[in-house]
């Protein structure tokens, strides 16, 4: 059982997925999506036998193995006057809506702190539990909002515009824990395995 932010599950975990079930057909893989605190608990409960976060962490019970890092991009609607500049500044953000995750998700307190820590509190038009849901919600027009870069949606339909903004770039770490007081099971050190090789091509 593989726990997982819905913020990262749907994008990493189907090719680790496939690669491990080609190898070990005969193992039942189960993903648990649920909040960075749900999946602390499982972890430490020992329900799940790892989980696919993003730091930052505040749990000594399970174990911390980093995996990559991965720059979070501006996400507008395709006629926004920010889709046409070849250069955006934080700056530039300033008296624009935001699309967000909801509250308990952390990317949504992730670009928050970013925003925060740039000296502007965003105004927040709408939220949504779905990664999906604040793309689509973008390329709607109804505000923009920051995307995990392996997030980004490439259907030819419904599709924000995407820019990296200058300067220092908001990002996120993702990491894989478990539980520290009991030993891994084959299966899942195997999984481990097939998550650490397909991570270590993304850098």
């Amino acid at each position: 059982t593989v726990g997982a932010l819905p913020t990262i599950a749907p994008y990493l975990l189907p090719g680790v997925i496939a690669q491990f079930s080609e190898k070990y057909p005969g193992i039942e893989v189960v993903v648990q999506e649920d909040t960075t605190a749900r999946l602390l608990k499982l972890a430490t409960a020992f329900e799940v036998d790892m989980a696919i976060m993003s730091l930052p962490l505040d749990e000594t019970g399970v174990e911390v193995e980093k995996l990559f890092t991965e720059e979070l991009l501006l996400a507008v609607p395709m006629n926004h006057a920010l889709a046409k500049k070849k250069s955006v500044k934080v700056s530039d953000l300033e008296d624009e809506r935001f699309i967000l995750m909801k509250e308990g998700h952390c990317l949504g307190d992730q670009v928050l702190g970013f925003c925060n820590r740039r000296n502007f509190q965003p105004k927040v038009s709408c939220r949504s539990a779905q990664m999906e849901t604040v793309q689509a919600l973008v390329a709607t027009g109804l505000g923009i909002s920051l995307v995990p870069q392996m997030a980004l949606n490439s259907g030819p339909m419904n599709r924000p515009v995407y820019r990296s903004l200058d300067g220092t770039k908001p990002e996120r770490a993702i990491v894989v824990i478990w539980p520290k007081r009991r030993a891994m099971g084959r299966a899942a050190k195997e999984f481990l395995k097939c998550l650490e090789q397909d991570c270590g091509c993304k850098g």
